[in-house]
């Protein structure tokens, strides 16, 4: 839920919803790409800990571009000139002499031209995504031509906006088989703009070119952008980089065009080594906790015979029966993985148990899952958790066999008088992991 005031700056007669959060001892300005909504991106857990983390170490500036979100609507496109004047307005009404800007997708061209325009008001920049050119040009070859995007934003945009999906495959695809990050994202487009604005948003992107203000830039600047980046080709990036005189490019693994997907931790960090000097290095919190692994198996072959759609409804009512098992037995979900999901637990016997319930409410779905259980220390990195005893469990997982809970020695060992039975599997070299580990097959 959003805890921050949202409050109005004034700027050519059009109001500019902002928030600022944290107090850091330097000014962050993030400055948005296609269409946000200041207060319903908290509702995401994802955009709130990047939020969050950001502000760790800045007085974070957030905003609404005009013509979205809670912005005040416009009936004409706005222009990049009318934009970084929002950017302006947005750091007077914040109490902001000089800040650092970190702009994501289109919000880069605009940082760039603020930097190059106004030079005495910022001190950073950190670009994700970025492009300074955003069609195709005979001397700048990384975009598509124009009519090529026109006719992708007619049969991908259009159609679909509201509905999260398609955007979120394009966008996000790390967050694409989440049923509810598909609902979240549809209900932001909603509300972040409607259909034809959107459209109109699009051809605004299309007319930006801003590769004359490159030499301009003098400030600390920092190009990060995901190797298998959807929206925007990488090389776009590099070409960005080579152009602004000392700037650092940085290429980070994953598809992910929204930085708060995916890994958020290293873009995170870059920002904070830029803006700082030095990245927070956290202390991991370590527990013990119950392992899971879950897979479908044979889910490639499914999907190639029901076709994507068929699939995606299956996978879907199969992720729904997995969370309503884990919410019964007490497991906490740390991600899905495709077509399966990690979760731990605090106690061994509640995940056998869980595991097994698991597979029994895939089995109606004309489906079958594998499960691998692991007890031992993990380390609590956010919301996430890593350390051996995770290795261990999908290793694990990857030996059982179709409809199997297959557990190591020592959760076998934990579960003594619980009425569980167990069937020895042997011992088996787990892959990168030193001795061998006797695995059981667990049963009621």
């Amino acid at each position: 839920m959003n805890r921050h005031q949202t409050r109005y700056a004034r700027t050519g007669g059009v109001s500019i919803a902002y928030q600022v959060v944290g107090d850091g001892p330097g000014d962050l300005v993030l400055v948005p790409g296609f269409a946000t909504h200041l207060e319903i991106e908290w509702e995401s857990p994802a955009y709130a800990r990047f939020v969050e983390q950001l502000a760790s170490f800045s007085r974070l500036i957030v905003f609404d571009k005009r013509g979205t979100g809670l912005s005040d609507p416009v009936a004409d496109v706005p222009t990049l000139e009318q934009r970084i004047d929002d950017v302006r307005a947005v750091m007077d009404a914040a109490g902001s002499e000089r800040a650092a800007l970190f702009g994501i997708s289109e919000g880069a061209p605009m940082s760039i031209l603020f930097a190059a325009t106004h030079p005495e008001r910022v001190s950073a920049l950190a670009l994700h995504g970025a492009m300074a050119r955003t069609t195709a040009a005979p001397d700048y070859p990384w975009a598509a031509p124009a009519d090529a995007l026109r006719e992708s934003a007619a049969e991908l945009i259009a159609p679909y906006w509201g509905q999260g999906q398609v955007m979120l495959e394009i966008f996000a695809p790390s967050l694409a088989d989440d049923p509810q990050a598909i609902e979240f994202a549809g209900r932001l487009q909603r509300s972040a703009a409607s259909p034809a604005m959107a459209m109109q948003i699009f051809e605004m992107f299309l007319d930006i070119d801003v590769r004359a203000a490159l030499p301009a830039i003098n400030v600390p600047t920092l190009v990060l952008h995901r190797h298998g980046d959807r929206v925007v080709n990488r090389r776009a990036g590099e070409w960005l980089a080579s152009k602004i005189r000392g700037s650092r490019y940085v290429e980070l693994p994953g598809a992910d065009h929204l930085p708060w997907a995916g890994d958020m931790e290293s873009v995170v960090g870059e920002i904070q080594e830029l803006l700082t000097g030095a990245r927070a290095v956290p202390e991991p919190d370590r527990v013990l906790a119950t392992v899971m692994f879950t897979d479908i198996v044979r889910s490639t072959e499914r999907a190639a015979e029901l076709g994507d759609a068929r699939w995606r409804e299956l996978l879907s009512a199969q992720q729904s029966a997995t969370r309503r098992e884990l919410t019964r037995f007490r497991g906490r979900e740390i991600k899905t993985l495709g077509d399966g999901c990690l979760a731990t637990f605090d106690g061994p016997a509640r995940a056998i148990r869980c595991g097994l319930a698991i597979d029994e409410a895939t089995r109606p779905l004309g489906l079958e899952v594998r499960v691998g259980l692991h007890c031992g220390e993990v380390e609590l990195i956010g919301d996430d958790v890593g350390g051996i005893a995770v290795h261990i469990a999908a290793r694990v997982g990857a030996l059982a066999a179709a409809g199997e809970v297959l557990v190591s020695s020592t959760v076998k060992d934990l579960v003594a008088g619980s009425g569980l039975r167990f069937a020895d599997r042997g011992a088996r070299h787990l892959k990168g992991i030193s001795d061998d580990w006797r695995l059981f097959a667990a049963s009621v």
